[in-house]
């Protein structure tokens, strides 16, 4: 199985067919994964994040924007609310068609979503303990 294959497959499972989910589990923070609007090419996006408030807004650490695709789920933007962090895989023009790709950027949060999602199972996640909230 691909890394692409895995993510997908993984945030599929964590959607179960909603197009927006909370997901609980009692010493972590909630966990939040959405479907939003499609890329301006089409594509199905997914955001997954763990959240928290602070002052009354909803923080982001991190969320994780994927892009799906022939592959699988690339994830294809970092974002971290509490260090100010955005960082995205791709650059694109005025009319939102893709023109460029930063690789190395690519590779870490490859990297990066690997690790995510080993610990989001380890921690219970994708697991029965897990208090699932559909929002949409």
């Amino acid at each position: 199985m691909t890394t692409f294959t895995h993510f997908s497959e993984t945030l599929d499972r964590l959607l179960s067919g909603a197009r927006c989910v909370r997901i609980s589990v009692e010493g972590y923070m909630t966990l939040v994964v959405e479907e939003i609007e499609p890329s301006p090419d089409g594509r199905r996006l997914v955001a997954i994040a763990h959240t928290a408030l602070q002052n009354g807004d909803v923080m982001h650490d991190p969320e994780v924007m994927f892009e799906i695709h022939a592959l699988g789920a690339e994830p294809i933007s970092f974002r971290n609310d509490y260090g100010g962090a955005l960082n995205e895989v791709y650059t694109f023009d005025a009319s939102g068609r893709r023109t460029g790709v930063y690789p190395k950027r690519r590779a870490d949060l490859v990297s990066f979503a690997r690790m995510w999602f080993r610990n989001l199972r380890a921690q219970g996640f994708l697991s029965d303990r897990a208090q699932r909230e559909v929002l949409s």
